[in-house]
């Protein structure tokens, strides 16, 4: 069995994965979203604190399986760096203590690998990934190699999400808030930019759509002074323009690959809104749509081990010593290939 670990942000999560069946003995996530709603974002340095009480709790409840265990894997990039130290230093450890291989995972990999939960791998396969960090279409070709085609050049989907919710006064995190709202609101009443629209570029931006809602909001009196349904309406407005950027660029993507087979994962592919434009635009180029569970769509440790039971058939093992976070220039620049 392997035993991983994940703290890449705000959610403490370990999980026992049986390696010759896949299958999940063991799963908890313990969120730190009602610590950092208060805040309207996760503060780096209380999530740390919070790992640090969470994951040992945790921990004692896998002990039963330590005599079984043949790894440990740890997410090691990207992340906050206070957040991945606190799961990093606990895989060492048990790495060390209890004399079994230690396997370094990216995070990103993570996520394209919450497809194959309890599952077999299927590859070649196109990925949307979008989440609190990151937006990125990336081409898997198969473990060794992931090439991203596309990528967001400024903010990413879900933090998008987040920010646009603080400024009209939801809370945290953002993503499920607006689209719970939009669900009552008018989609047209408030004509949004969408981003890169007359660009040939195959990216993705949203400062300037993000600017755009701050603007509406400014204009309506600010968040104290718009009505629920102002809120309802502007929600429905901006989760539009994401769609409408979202599928303009990956409608290029499309036309140029002949993979069939496509997901969407990462924390945003939760957003049932944006599954059924995507699920349209499947049909549309004869393309098969995949997505992880909703459980396993956020940060998750399933995830992780998943992936570590392919990476520990490879023997894709790291020295405890040696094991360390990845700069975040590193980090932002993409590190899958």
């Amino acid at each position: 069995m392997i035993l991983s670990i994940e703290s890449s942000c705000d959610d403490s999560s370990i999980a026992i994965t049986e390696i010759a069946t896949k299958k999940i003995l063991y799963h908890k996530k313990i969120s730190q979203e009602a610590e950092h709603s208060v805040y309207g974002g996760v503060v780096p340095e209380l999530a740390s604190r919070l790992h640090a009480v969470a994951l040992p709790n945790i921990l004692k409840e896998t002990k039963p399986w330590f005599s079984q265990l043949k790894a440990v894997a740890v997410t090691n990039q990207p992340g906050l760096g206070v957040t991945l130290l606190e799961g990093i230093a606990m895989a060492k450890t048990l790495a060390v203590l209890q004399d079994i291989p230690l396997i370094p995972v990216h995070h990103l990999k993570g996520h394209i690998y919450s497809l194959f939960i309890e599952k077999e791998t299927l590859f070649p396969l196109l990925v949307l990934l979008i989440s609190g960090g990151h937006t990125q279409v990336i081409r898997v070709e198969n473990f060794e190699k992931m090439e991203i085609l596309a990528t967001s050049m400024d903010d990413s989907v879900g933090e998008s999400f987040d920010k646009c919710a603080k400024m009209m006064g939801l809370g945290y995190p953002g993503g499920p808030l607006i689209e719970k709202l939009a669900l009552g609101g008018d989609e047209d009443r408030f004509p949004l930019p969408v981003p890169l629209r007359h660009s040939p570029l195959i990216a993705f931006s949203l400062s300037g759509l993000k600017n755009a809602v701050r603007l509406t909001v400014e204009k309506l009196g600010g968040a104290s002074e718009m009505t629920e349904q102002d809120k309802a309406d502007l929600a429905a407005a901006f989760q539009k323009a994401v769609k409408l950027h979202l599928l303009q660029k990956s409608k290029k993507i499309f036309a140029k690959e002949a993979i069939k087979d496509f997901a969407i994962v990462g924390g945003a592919s939760a957003n049932k809104y944006l599954r059924e434009a995507y699920e349209k635009l499947c049909k549309e180029f004869d393309k098969t749509m995949h997505v992880a569970p909703l459980e396993y769509c956020s940060d998750n440790a399933a995830m992780i081990g998943r992936y570590a039971i392919d990476a520990y058939e490879r023997k894709q093992f790291i020295d405890p010593n040696e094991i360390d976070i990845v700069s975040t220039k590193k980090q932002q620049a993409g590190m899958l290939l």
